[in-house]
């Protein structure tokens, strides 16, 4: 049986971030396959230190030598026949937790070698579901595919396989607005903006869940 594996790196477990990969889940389970969510801040980790152990010559490339919560997830995911990163936008950028994540996947699978760079055993399916508060118009106006593409070629030249990309716009950050200082934001028109998209948001994550796993 295939396996998805979703990766949370929202501190978050049930809000925008998580609906978005435990639908892409249910599709993943539509096409037959078994799914696995990974809640990144329920583990104690941290991001690549540089010591360089992924690259010397007469060790076994493709393996991080740290030893923590991330090691044992780090050689599951080379089991796995899609996987799924999902993130909110914090300050412009992945969350802090999914880019220590993507440090220790990305480097450790990756030698300094121009004929053969990445290490990683197989071709893995991928997809970025991405979750923020900004618009779609600020979205395109701060330039933020320039700011992740990094990630999305990261992806393709160490998984082997390009990234497929979810945005979901303009999201609803609180229940109650009224608690929190937030004058810049209308709760009506963030509310309003959710019910008329995240239905189809939601529908097109169960549809990319399905297609990973389809991919040969």
């Amino acid at each position: 049986m295939k396996k998805l594996i979703a990766v949370n790196g929202s501190p978050r477990k049930n809000w925008n971030t998580v609906e978005l990969l435990k639908s892409a889940m249910l599709g993943a389970e539509d096409a037959g396959a078994e799914s696995k969510l990974i809640h990144l801040y329920s583990l104690n980790f941290k991001g690549c230190t540089s010591c360089f152990a992924c690259k010397i010559k007469t060790r076994e490339h493709g393996f991080c030598a740290m030893k923590d919560d991330l090691s044992s997830i780090l050689e599951e995911i080379k089991t796995a026949d899609a996987i799924i990163f999902g993130s909110p936008i914090y300050f412009m950028n992945l969350s802090a937790g999914m880019l220590a994540f993507l440090e220790r996947l990305f480097f450790s699978n990756y030698i300094y070698s121009q004929e053969i760079p990445s290490v990683f055993p197989k071709k893995l399916p991928n997809a970025f579901f991405l979750t923020m508060n900004m618009t779609a118009e600020n979205f395109e106006r701060f330039k933020m595919n320039e700011r992740l593409n990094f990630y999305y070629f990261s992806a393709e030249r160490i998984l082997k396989s390009r990234s497929k990309k979810l945005m979901a716009y303009d999201t609803v950050q609180f229940k109650d607005y009224s608690k929190y200082e937030s004058s810049i934001f209308s709760e009506e028109e963030k509310h309003q903006y959710h019910d008329e998209t995240f239905e189809k948001t939601l529908e097109d994550a169960r549809r990319i869940g399905r297609e990973l796993i389809q991919i040969d």
